[in-house]
Formats: C-alpha cells, sequence, structure tokens
C-alpha cells in the first residue's frame, strides 16, 4: 500500500501582476488538485489549501498516495470471427493488435467474449499500472502552468544564457514536498527542492528550508516574515485597516477591489495613518478619493457622515520599530497627486459648461456616426421628446438643457485625468455655473445605471436624459450594424438595453417602447450627419444609418427583439419561471413598466383551479386560427349560432369579456385575467359539442370569429396557451 503524506508546491517568481493575484492563485491551486485527484493520487474529497502572496503561488493538497493505485483495463480488439480461426487461434490481425498492447500469443485463452449485439467481439481484460507521484504531478504541475489565465507572458533567459522559457514573470524556484521528501519534477528549467525565500527585507533566515507539507505556512510566518495565504494575509489587513480607521476616528472607504490589489502588493502588512492639508478638502472628495486610491493604493479615511476626512490609510509592506520614516514619505508622495486635482478643479471652472459644448465637435464619436456634438444634439432631441411625453413644456426644456451639457465635462482637465468622473465632475461644474440642481443631478445620473444593481438617476430630469443617451446608442449602433455577437459587446449595447429595460420598469414610465425607438430614429433622420451617411451608404449598403429602407424597417424590429430578449433573460434571473416569462413578453407590450404587474397577475391565474383547462383551450385555439388561409375577424352573426354550446359561450364572452376589459383599461391586470375563469365550462362544451370547420361556409366562419373573440379575450394580458404544459 502506497505511503500517503501531504503534499506541498510552490513555484518561487518575480512579483506577479497584483490584480490577477488571486485568480492566479485559484487556477493554479485548483487545477493542480484536480489532476492529481483525476490521476487517483489523491481523493476527491482531498483537502485543498491555497497560497499566493506577490512573489510565490502554492498549493497544499492533503492525504497524496506515492502511488496511484492499479487500475483494472478493458480493452475492445476486434470482432472474434476476425481475431480467431476455425481451430480458436489467434490469426495475424489478433497477434498484430496484442502486441501493440504489450501482450503476445500468451494471453489469447485469457481474452473475454462477448456480444455486442450483432456478433462476438473479443476483450482484453489487464491491469494498468497507477501513476507515480514524480509522474502524475508533473502532469498535474504542467497543467496548472497552461491553465493559468495570463493574458500576456514574458520571455527570459535561464541561468545558462541560452534555454529562453515562457511564463508570466520570471520562475527562481520550486519546491514540491511529499511530507518531509522532495518529489524529483521540474519546471520552467528548475528542479524541485525544499527551500523558498521570505520577505525581501524583514526575512529572518534565507533561504527558508522547508521540513514539511505541514510546516510551510507556519514557517514562511516565523522565518521568512510573509503571510502566504491570499485569504488570511486580505482578512489581516482588513482588520488593520478598521483598527487603525477606529484610532484615527474614521472609517475606511469600502472597496473590495482595492482590497484585493493590496493584498497582491505585500506579505507583510502593516497599516499606518497618512495625512494632508485640509485645504485639499475643497475639491470634490472623488476627486480625492480616486487619486488616493488609483495612483497610491490608499484607503481614504470617510467621518461617519462618509464625507472624506483629511487623513488615509497606508497598508506597508515593512514594520520597522519607527514608522514616522515610511509615513512621511507616502505624504509626500501623495501631496502632489492632490495638488494636481486641486489644480485642475480650479482651472475647470474658469470656463463654463455651456462655453465647452462648442468643442465637442471636434470630438470624434464614431466614424459613422459623427462627432460628440452631433451625437449630443441628438440626444438632446429624443430627451426633449421623451421630456414632452412625461412632463410637458417644463419637463421638456430641462431635458434638453441637461442633455446639451451632459458631455461637455469631457473637455475638462480633471476628466482628461480621471475618465472615471465624467458625469461626477459634470454635476459639480453645473452647480458652480449656477444651474438648477435637478439639472446639475441629471448631468452625473444620465450614465445610470451603470451596471447591475446600479442605482437609477433620482429625478426625473435625470431618467428622461439617461433613458434618450442609451436610446441614442442602441439605435445608432444597430443602425450601423454594430450589434454584439458571441461575448463581443465593444460598445456595451447589453448593457445599454438593460438600463432602458430598468428604468422603464423600475421608473414606471408611461412609455412605450415602439415610440421611444421611432422617436431615436427621427433624432437620426433628421441629425447633420445625413449628407456624410448618403455617401457611406454607397460604398456599404447595410452599414450605415440613413434614412433608407434598412434604417428605417429593419433597425427597429431587431433591436426591439434584442430588447425584449434581454427583458426575457433578466426577469428569469429574478425568479419568474420560463412560463410566465413567455406568457408576459411574448406578446411584446409596449410599456415595460406594465410588465411586473402582468407577471403577478399570470401567477395569481395560474393558481385558479381553471387555469390548466383554459390554457390548453387558448393553445388550441390558437392553432385553429393558424391554420385558416384568410385573416379570421373576430366578429360574430348571433342568427348563425346553431349549436346550444356555440350560443353559451357567445353569451358568456358577451358578459365576461366587457368585465375583463374594463380591469384591463384600469390597470388592474389580475382582474382581467381571473375574470376569464367563468369561460372554462362554456368552453370546454363548445369543443365537445361543435365542429369549428363546418361545411358551411358561412357557419364555419362565424365559429371561427367567435374563436377569434374569444383568442382576443384571452391574451390581452399574456399569452395564456405559454401555460399550457
Amino acid at each position: 500500500m502506497s505511503d500517503t503524506k501531504n503534499l506541498l508546491v510552490e513555484l518561487f517568481v518575480e512579483e506577479l501582476p497584483p490584480k490577477a493575484l488571486k485568480k492566479l492563485g485559484e487556477v493554479f491551486s485548483q487545477t493542480l488538485a484536480l489532476s492529481l485527484k483525476s490521476q487517483g493520487l489523491c481523493d476527491d474529497a482531498a483537502a485543498i489549501t491555497a497560497y499566493a502572496s506577490p512573489r510565490r503561488l502554492a498549493v497544499q493538497v492533503a492525504a497524496v498516495r506515492s502511488r496511484a493505485a492499479d487500475k483494472p483495463v478493458s480493452q475492445k480488439l476486434m470482432p472474434a470471427a476476425v481475431g480467431l480461426d476455425a481451430s480458436g487461434n489467434a490469426t495475424p490481425a489478433l497477434l498484430k493488435k496484442l502486441a501493440a498492447l504489450g501482450a503476445d500469443a500468451s494471453v489469447v485463452p485469457q481474452l473475454r467474449k462477448e456480444s455486442d449485439g450483432k456478433a462476438d467481439v473479443l476483450f482484453f481484460d489487464s491491469m494498468a499500472k497507477g501513476a507515480t507521484l514524480a509522474e502524475g504531478l508533473q502532469k498535474a504541475l504542467d497543467a496548472a502552468l497552461a491553465a493559468l489565465p495570463i493574458p500576456k507572458v514574458m520571455g527570459y533567459q535561464l541561468a545558462d544564457g541560452w534555454s529562453t522559457v515562457n511564463f508570466v514573470r520570471p520562475a527562481h524556484g520550486l519546491v514540491a514536498l511529499h511530507g518531509s521528501e522532495v518529489v524529483p519534477i521540474a519546471v520552467l528549467g528548475l528542479q524541485a527542492g525544499n527551500s523558498t525565500h521570505g520577505h525581501r527585507f524583514e526575512a529572518s533566515v534565507d533561504p527558508v528550508v522547508i521540513k514539511d507539507a505541514d510546516s510551510y505556512a507556519q514557517q514562511l510566518s516565523s522565518e521568512g516574515a510573509v503571510i502566504a495565504s491570499f485569504a488570511e494575509r486580505r482578512a489581516e489587513i482588513a482588520r488593520q485597516l478598521a483598527a487603525a480607521a477606529a484610532k484615527a476616528g474614521g472609517q475606511p472607504i469600502d472597496d473590495d477591489a482595492l482590497l484585493d490589489e493590496v493584498t497582491a502588493l505585500v506579505e507583510r502588512p502593516n497599516v499606518l495613518i497618512g495625512q494632508f492639508e485640509e485645504a485639499f478638502l475643497d475639491v470634490p472628495q472623488e476627486c480625492l478619493i480616486l487619486t488616493m486610491k488609483a495612483n497610491q493604493k490608499y484607503f481614504p479615511l470617510l467621518d461617519k457622515a462618509g464625507k472624506l476626512t483629511n487623513k488615509f490609510l497606508i497598508v506597508s509592506n515593512i514594520n520597522p520599530a519607527d514608522p514616522s520614516a515610511v509615513i512621511q514619505g507616502n505624504e509626500r508622495v501623495v501631496r502632489p497627486r492632490l495638488a494636481d486635482a486641486k489644480f485642475f478643479f480650479d482651472q475647470d471652472r474658469k470656463k463654463s459648461l455651456a462655453d465647452r459644448i462648442p468643442g465637442l465637435a471636434k470630438v470624434v464619436y464614431h466614424n459613422k456616426l459623427g462627432t460628440q456634438g452631433e451625437r449630443t444634439q441628438r440626444v438632446a432631441a429624443i430627451a426633449s421628446a421623451i421630456g414632452a411625453q412625461l412632463g410637458g413644456d417644463p419637463l421638456s426644456k430641462q431635458a434638453d438643457q441637461a442633455a446639451l451639457l451632459a458631455k461637455a465635462d469631457l473637455l475638462t482637465d480633471m476628466v482628461g485625468e480621471f475618465p472615471e468622473l465624467q458625469g461626477i465632475m459634470g454635476r459639480y461644474y453645473a452647480l458652480h455655473d449656477g444651474l438648477p440642481g435637478d439639472i446639475a443631478d441629471a448631468i452625473e445620473d444620465h450614465y445610470k445605471p451603470r451596471f447591475a444593481g446600479d442605482s437609477l438617476p433620482r429625478n426625473r430630469v435625470g431618467l428622461v436624459v439617461a433613458l434618450a443617451d442609451k436610446l441614442e446608442t442602441l439605435v445608432g449602433m444597430f443602425g450601423i450594424g454594430q450589434t454584439p455577437t458571441g461575448d463581443k459587446d465593444p460598445f456595451a449595447l447589453r448593457r445599454h438595453a438593460l438600463g432602458v429595460i430598468r428604468m422603464l420598469t423600475d421608473g414606471e414610465l408611461s412609455l412605450e417602447l415602439g415610440t421611444l425607438l421611432q422617436t431615436a430614429m427621427d433624432a437620426f433622420e433628421h441629425s447633420d450627419i445625413s449628407a456624410s451617411i448618403a455617401i457611406e451608404k454607397e460604398r456599404s449598403p447595410r452599414s450605415v444609418v440613413s434614412s433608407s429602407q434598412y434604417f428605417a424597417i429593419e433597425t427597429p424590429t431587431i433591436l426591439a427583439d434584442f430588447i425584449y430578449e434581454r427583458l426575457a433573460g433578466s426577469l428569469r434571473e429574478q425568479g419568474y419561471s420560463a412560463q410566465e416569462v413567455d406568457a408576459v413578453v411574448g406578446l411584446r407590450p409596449q410599456r415595460l413598466g406594465d410588465i411586473p404587474k402582468r407577471l403577478a397577475a399570470v401567477r395569481a391565474f395560474a393558481a385558479l383551479p381553471e387555469a390548466e383547462s383554459l390554457a390548453a383551450a387558448n393553445k388550441r385555439v390558437g392553432n385553429i386560427l393558424k391554420k385558416v388561409d384568410a385573416d379570421v375577424t373576430a366578429k360574430i352573426d348571433a342568427a348563425l349560432l346553431k349549436e346550444p354550446a356555440e350560443a353559451a359561450l357567445n353569451a358568456a364572452l358577451a358578459q365576461v369579456k366587457p368585465q375583463a376589459d374594463a380591469a384591463f383599461a384600469k390597470g388592474d391586470y389580475t382582474a382581467s385575467l381571473q375574470a376569464l375563469a367563468a369561460l372554462r365550462a362554456p368552453v370546454d362544451q363548445f369543443f365537445t359539442d361543435v365542429m369549428v370547420n363546418a361545411e358551411d361556409p358561412a357557419l364555419r366562419a362565424n365559429r371561427l370569429g367567435l374563436l377569434a373573440t374569444l383568442h382576443e379575450a384571452m391574451n390581452r394580458v399574456a399569452d395564456l396557451s405559454r401555460l399550457s404544459a
């Protein structure tokens, strides 16, 4: 029986990319362990401990065998009639096959004969030797390195001066210990051993000789001054941040991405408190926070109200007895950054947003869609039209003004330095220019929602401009054929579509999707780019926006399909069943804000005892009407209702349909659907007693008209046939 011990593998490298370290550590450990498990060198339930620091990727796998167990192998050879002659002796074909498998004629008596349903087939049963740990670990390590998500590798020379290898960063050491025994493997020109290196400056010994797989983390901590586990190091940083913030009387900014990045930059975290001059606090705090986070990896400190203080937290990689020099050094480094931000802010305010608008005409938005200036005019036209629908002339004028100013901050020094602040700085500059708060808020909010779960614009003006901005992008890009394909969506059109959906549903805007798309298209039809587009159209008939048939007819249909597909996916993610979603979205309701109420109505209807029967009947009616060559009019001649069952259905419809329609008109979709429950008995009786396709053309047309009336009544809120099993 093979020995079972814990296994430790470490690859020691130069500083790894900090934003990728967490993922690199996870993939390295998981892939290596999975390979060992698949080879039978450890059980599927074997515990895995991942380690990742700026200069190492490592993994410990529990209870790894020195050799995998032998496995029975059954090899299908050939039909018995081909492999054996009439006397039962092996044919040349069988002997050749056995030789290829490392066997000879002596195994012929042990060959197994089994029928495959057509003829007897020969099988060769043997035992395959299990892989040794050295063989299996070499395979596992190669697989782990190949699986690492490295966007770009670098080539470097090995110590011999001739050989070149490729990896994310130059590798300088390999540890592979099965218990305390070194496993003889090699990778990237390195031979496995039992020694590694700790902290560059604070390790008490160098190299650190690892005693066994179980002592790795403890030795690196005590001798190497390194917390090898990414998760433990992250937790320690979070603990120190909280303690230092409490000491300074504030709270650190909450930023998981920054915490991950800092965890990937230090091996022995030591949180210190720095500060800067209070005069810098006159600059918008978003600017100061961003420059401290992005450029220096500091954690700005906020007060209890969430307002920035003049203190910040430094995550140092060294722990000197006197940290004052480290703190002062960081304070000296951050001061010019903050001074730059203050300079940009002061300079930007010397020119109003309105004065910057003409400059947008010099900024190319898209070579087929014109400049940012032309785009701004289109967004303003769309916003003005939507505003008029929602709030008349006052909202229309506000939306027009906010839309014209919304992109002006792209020309400011601050946004040029920090593109992430677009919109945010526009709001500050609008307030400085004396513009109303609603306009300023709309300038910031017109980018919202920027991602799943993001907040919506905080007022009606912002909602209108955000909606107009996203519609302009969608219609423009779809108009020039720049639709998402597969995983590629360079213009974030899926995100824009989901933003439109959220604003129409969560914002409860009483707007119709088709009207909105047409409004956006009209803005392109009347824009200044028409002449240049006409020239491009001759070169590539289906690649540019124009007043052509392609843009006028195909674009809204394709774009509407795209939006409804995103809507259906979003609703399913929210927990609605596929049947519920298909029933509602299948009708392509124009007012997306009504969809939550329609879904609630469908769910309530599906719980009724009559629902299943009516859904099946509705499906049957739909199939009957589809098979009719001519258009069927929902019109009934009472004089032609010969059968009692059809007369009863007509009478029931005459009573139920007005009730359902009245509830629908009031937006009470639940009551509208539930009124249909009274139709179950007459509908069932109709299909039992009445022949729809009567020989008499007048009778047949009248019965089809009755079914068309029924179909119309049953499918105003949702396509109930989608609820049929």
